[in-house]
């Protein structure tokens, strides 16, 4: 059975048992303060099983695309070291919110495997949870007894809480958890241990399948568990490693899901393959090839949903990825130039038809990564310059070892791994010290746990009812009532996170701030700092707490914050479409900021933006606005009817069964966001910029209303100051080129002057040099810019030898040095220009350096120069 039929037959499974099977959500969280990415099948039906948000189906099925890397499911180190760990997995699961439990969940699991998939009775095994004392949970006798009528007894293991209580974090919604192993050894194996022996115990062949995660405990920040109102199942199971079984291979990679990704790697390295090798280099290549096409399908789904790399959060999570790829298809298989880009048609092919936003973005995704990996290959040259410097350092030292300090620099600044490094240092005869390199790294983990590092308190609920509604639609202002608060410490500073039961705060979301205002009553004023959705819920951020926390309060937005980021909002959404209708259809948004001040769009383009396209651009949306077009706004728009409509729907965003369409004319998108009643409330539209900021994507940045109204009326002030300068031309800019042109020809007559000056001085001062124990020595003080000074002692270098020079200058009150030392007397006297200007830079209260033969150095104390050219002397006196 192929894995797309696997997948096809989960799906009509528990289609027959009245499930709705649903799409994947965005492997890229961006609405979850919590997430970076998906990280479990579960995550998009958060708000459900919290109580937050109402299913509109209580039973669902879908495939998840899934990443782990980083947090609480950090597995990027043993992806390819081991046959079965990946970053990017799909996560088959079904879910019941309130409705059936664990009875239902074990059977169906049974009937599937058994009866669909015709797995051997015989070979699986299962697990329920032994129940905790700290926890105060009973045992699951349960699971166990219905268990029991399809398993024999000896095949039911009970587990810790390690093993069987499956929890979403530190706090929330948890429960135990029952598992189905499979024992894939050979019969001569299973038939000298059994098992059971091996269940939870790493054995590569003896590998949980499916996880069923019985829902029903809240757990609170003091670590205490509570019944949640209504029990759930969260089912997991990994395609990849199903496909393995169904196909009986011994590992994930040799099933279907990988060949073809394989073979392509096989072929741009003209390396093999042999996963049956036990080969100490071929598994090297092993490795590498595991790597490679494990990460380039975290890759393409991340650039795909919207996340580019980059060097901050999500987008440097990528990145690592990305570089990790190269790093071993570089060091393992050889391979001196980009490559992985290559892979992603062979990706889109496998995954058409299941997940088109590949292959929908093939040309776009292969342009990021190789831009990727082109400057990455780029610091891996500096790297390799770099470790070749320290490695003669070492030896010129007579150093037998290279510190770890040294080794980290290597690996955090160009991505050099640690192994990489000790490769290359022991073929230099040389040692490095891994245990200073170690505590590096454990100190950068320490930092960086630092910075993340959130203390969420329990929330505290104010009102029996938890129903909140956003008013923000239609007005600025409410009476609300709290219903819940928390405090929360992020980084040491206390802030506290309010939900009332109704607000007209609008939460950031779709490239818009989250509104800004007060809360007040009679008593007393709170500023709400920011406002964000989590988990469902609009929460308020402020500083501090109401005095009297079951008062009505008046929620006032601020207005003037709100009407600007409305306009910037809409201006966006007209772009969209000036660009759609000027460059191409092609075009699609990638990313957005829309705050009160400005407005930011990126989007998928494939060549600069023209000057002539940038003005058309403008000048569209400019005539959108004059043409004051009414906002036609739809809500609880079921999700069909609006795609039937054109309305534009992003890649990487999660829809609900029901939307909101905004309509400006012909432009009509997807989107929740703030927006003006008309387009003439837009007043003006300007462009500033035009950029790239990664292959395949370029940015507009831009302004409306009044703060275009204010750039434009600057530059013609700017513009009629000019004229005024230039005596009021009729044509102004030809009076500019004109000042320039007469510019550049004095220009050249000073620089003509200044070479003759510079060529009389160096006469002058090569007849007035002083031999001193045979050096000719030359000390001149002038008032010399640095590049005169440096041309000066490059051409004295060329006309004498044997010498010593130092050029001191009084260059608009900034002291300077310059010393040019014969590359003889370098080696004859151990000179050093760079340590001796470092020296002499003391009288200046000053710091310079530079080569052996030629150093600069600069200073604040005039009044110093005049002892440099002495303490010069001195130095070749001695």
């Amino acid at each position: 059975m192929n894995s797309k039929d696997i997948r096809a037959a989960f799906f009509k499974f528990f289609q027959e048992k009245n499930h709705v099977v649903v799409n994947s959500a965005p492997m890229v969280m961006k609405d979850d303060p919590t997430l970076m990415f998906t990280n479990a099948g579960m995550n998009q039906f958060k708000d459900f099983f919290l109580g937050t948000e109402i299913p509109s189906n209580k039973r669902l099925a879908n495939s998840q695309k899934c990443l782990r890397v980083s947090g609480k499911h950090n597995d990027l180190e043993e992806v390819g070291v081991d046959t079965y760990h990946h970053t990017m997995f799909e996560m088959l699961g079904n879910w019941s919110f309130g409705d059936y439990f664990k009875k239902e969940a074990i059977i169906w699991s049974w009937e599937l495997f058994v009866e669909v998939y015709q797995l051997e009775k015989s070979r699986l095994y299962v697990t329920v949870f032994e129940g905790d004392e700290k926890d105060k949970t009973s045992a699951d006798e349960e699971s166990f007894e219905i268990w029991k009528e399809h398993v024999d007894s000896d095949h039911i293991l009970r587990c810790s809480k390690k093993d069987n209580f499956w929890e979403m974090g530190a706090q929330g919604p948890c429960g135990p958890c029952s598992e189905i192993h499979i024992d894939l050894r050979d019969e001569k194996e299973r038939k000298e241990l059994s098992g059971r022996d091996l269940v939870n115990k790493d054995h590569p062949q003896v590998i949980e399948l499916w996880n069923l995660v019985f829902m029903e405990y809240n757990r609170k920040s003091n670590g205490a568990l509570e019944p949640l109102a209504n029990k759930h199942v969260d089912t997991g199971m990994g395609l990849e490693r199903l496909a393995m079984v169904l196909q009986g291979k011994k590992s994930n990679y040799d099933s279907d899901v990988f060949s073809s990704l394989i073979q392509k790697v096989e072929d741009l390295s003209n390396k093999k393959y042999i996963s049956t090798s036990s080969n100490k280099e071929q598994e090297k290549i092993n490795i590498a090839i595991r790597v490679i096409v494990d990460h380039i399908r975290a890759i393409a789904f991340s650039i795909a949903d919207g996340q580019l790399p980059s060097n901050t959060g999500a987008g440097y999570v990528i990145r690592r990825i990305l570089r990790r790829a190269v790093r071993y298809g570089y060091q393992n298989l050889g391979i001196k130039s980009p490559f992985l880009h290559e892979l992603v048609d062979v990706l889109a092919d496998y995954f058409s038809e299941v997940f088109d936003e590949v292959h929908k973005q093939q040309e776009l995704i292969k342009k990021v990564i190789y831009q990727e990996e082109v400057s990455f290959y780029k610091t891996l040259e500096i790297g390799l310059k770099r470790i070749d410097q320290i490695c003669k350092e070492a030896v010129k030292n007579t150093t037998q070892s290279i510190s770890g300090n040294l080794a980290f620099e290597l690996y955090d600044r160009y991505g050099f791994p640690f192994d990489l490094t000790k490769l290359i240092v022991v073929e230099n005869n040389l040692q490095v010290n891994e245990k200073e390199f170690n505590a590096a790294l454990a100190e950068q983990k320490l930092r960086s746990q630092k910075d993340a590092q959130k203390e969420l308190s329990d929330w505290i609920y104010v009102a029996e009812s938890t129903k909140q509604e956003f008013v923000g639609y239609d007005q600025t202002s409410s009476k609300v009532k709290l219903n819940k608060y928390r405090e929360i410490k992020v980084k040491g500073k206390v802030v506290f996170q309010l939900v009332f039961n109704l607000t007209p705060f609008y939460p950031e979301g779709g490239g818009q701030v989250g509104d800004v205002g007060l809360i007040e009553n009679n008593n007393e004023k709170i500023s709400v700092k920011d406002t964000k959705k989590e988990n469902g819920e609009i929460v308020h951020f402020t500083d501090k707490l109401p005095a009297d926390l079951t008062s009505e309060f008046l929620a006032n937005v601020h207005v003037e914050n709100r009407n600007f980021s409305a306009k910037n909002h809409s201006a966006t959404h007209l772009l969209h479409h000036a660009l759609r209708t000027v460059l191409g259809e092609h075009v699609e948004q990638k990313g957005s900021l829309v705050n009160a001040d400005y407005l930011r769009f990126d989007f998928s383009h494939f060549a600069k933006v023209s000057k002539e396209e940038t003005e058309e651009i403008e000048k569209m949306v400019n005539a959108n606005i004059r043409s004051a077009i009414s906002l036609v706004e739809k809500r609880h728009v079921p999700i069909e009817e609006a795609k039937k409509s054109g309305a534009m729907m992003l890649f990487g965003e999660k829809y609900g069964n029901e939307v909101r369409t905004i309509q400006f004319g012909d432009s009509i998108e997807l989107c929740g966001g703030i927006h003006v009643n008309s387009t003439s409330e837009i007043g003006n539209f300007k462009i500033l910029s035009e950029s790239s900021i990664s292959a395949g994507i370029r940015r507009i940045e831009a302004i409306s209303s009044i703060k275009a109204d204010e750039f434009i009326a600057n530059k013609m002030s700017v513009a009629d100051e000019v004229s005024f300068l230039m005596k009021s031309p009729n044509d102004v800019v030809k009076a500019v080129k004109d000042l320039q042109k007469e510019n550049q020809q004095l220009l050249k007559v000073i620089e003509k002057y200044k070479n003759e000056k510079l060529r009389s001085l160096k006469s002058d001062l090569i007849s007035s040099a002083e031999q001193i124990n045979d050096i000719t020595f030359i000390g001149y003080k002038s008032d010399l810019d640095a590049d005169s000074i440096k041309q000066l002692a490059f051409d004295l270098k060329n006309s004498i030898s044997n010498f010593f020079i130092v050029l001191t200058s009084n260059n608009n009150n900034k002291p300077l040095i310059s010393i040019m030392i014969d590359e003889q007397l370098v080696d004859s006297k151990d000179w050093n220009a760079g340590k001796i200007v470092r020296e002499l830079a003391k009288e200046i209260k000053g710091g310079g350096g530079g080569q052996a033969f030629f150093a600069t150095a600069g200073g604040s104390d005039l009044s110093g120069l005049d002892n440099v050219i002495y303490k010069a002397k001195e130095m070749v006196l001695s």
